[in-house]
């Protein structure tokens, strides 16, 4: 895959996300029913919305992120290493703030790109609508208003698999796996973050599985441009 793209310039980033509340039924009354019109047509009527719940926090209106992880290419062209840093908590706020203060401190350069995969369809959005309903100000880069498609600094490893068909969807896991990269589902999936932050209070656990996922979206970046893939002593896990 031919690219112009500098490596050095990109911020990889995963997410986790959870239902904003352990239970359906420590929701109010009203939210429950808003929660029952939003999923009415995922839910069809195989699932009740209490059924239905764990899966809350795929939608911003009703989930939290409780961890942000990022990396990014340091000394490219001499030995090349590759920064993991997380931010995570139960404090969504401070999580986010934390993210912006990193964007912005180092990344707000209009020369530099945010790269997830399906970032364009769940991570970037999700994180700009959750700083607005803990009223942060949205960093530029993520805020898309008033922007031209080729103003948006953001890069998507799923639309750039997708070569213009846009009906096809290719998970991570099934890219790092035909791409020949480690897969980043090990310890524990996405089915299970939930769980993990509510019963077990893991949350090490959760920003480990989440940096996976950042290093694998970097991993198929450098496959699409042919080059060579990180090597565990080429990481540097920053706390």
């Amino acid at each position: 895959m031919e690219t112009k793209i500098n490596l050095k310039h990109i911020l990889f980033l995963d997410i986790e996300t959870v239902p904003e509340k352990r239970s359906f039924s420590q929701l109010d009354d009203f939210r429950q029913k808003l929660f029952a019109e939003k999923t009415k047509y995922q839910r069809k009527d195989e699932f009740s919305p209490e059924d239905f719940y764990d899966r809350a926090g795929i939608w911003a209106e009703f989930g939290k992120i409780i961890c942000i992880s990022v990396g990014f290419f340091n000394n490219f062209d001499r030995d090349r290493t590759f920064r993991l840093k997380s931010f995570y908590g139960k404090d969504e706020s401070k999580i986010l703030i934390d993210f912006k203060s990193l964007l912005e401190k180092h990344f707000d350069g209009k020369h530099y790109l945010l790269c997830a995969h399906n970032g364009k369809e769940f991570d970037f959005p999700y994180l700009a609508r959750r700083m607005i309903i803990n009223n942060i100000a949205i960093p530029e880069k993520l805020n898309l208003f008033g922007k031209k498609p080729w103003e948006v600094a953001h890069l998507d490893t799923l639309e750039m698999w997708k070569f213009g068909d846009y009906k096809h969807y290719t998970s991570l896991n099934l890219l790092t796996n035909i791409l020949g990269i480690e897969s980043p589902k090990g310890d524990i999936d996405g089915s299970q973050v939930s769980q993990v932050y509510y019963e077990d209070q893991d949350l090490e656990r959760i920003a480990k599985y989440c940096e996976k996922d950042t290093l694998a979206v970097a991993q198929v970046l450098l496959r699409f441009m042919n080059l060579d893939l990180l090597e565990e002593q080429q990481l540097i896990r920053v706390s």
